[in-house]
């Protein structure tokens, strides 16, 4: 039971997480919209994306956690 929490919490964090990190111009740099191709993280959105990776890894973690020792609900 404990691990399902725990994966729902960071669920949460992660989509949060996801929300936060600024796009730019979204959907139109796909279509030529936006010439900036690369730019370089810096500060609190650097900090931000690495703290997106561990909790994409913990995720994953916890996900297998919960499948091999059978808590589902």
């Amino acid at each position: 039971m404990l691990l399902i929490i725990l994966q729902i919490v960071v669920a949460i964090l992660l989509i949060t997480a996801i929300l936060l990190q600024n796009r730019g111009s979204g959907l139109g740099a796909a279509f030529g919209g936006e010439g900036n191709v690369f730019s370089t993280k810096r500060g609190i959105e650097k900090k931000l994306f690495i703290f997106t990776i561990v909790l994409t890894i913990a995720f994953l973690g916890i996900a297998l956690a919960n499948t091999f020792t059978g808590a589902a609900f």
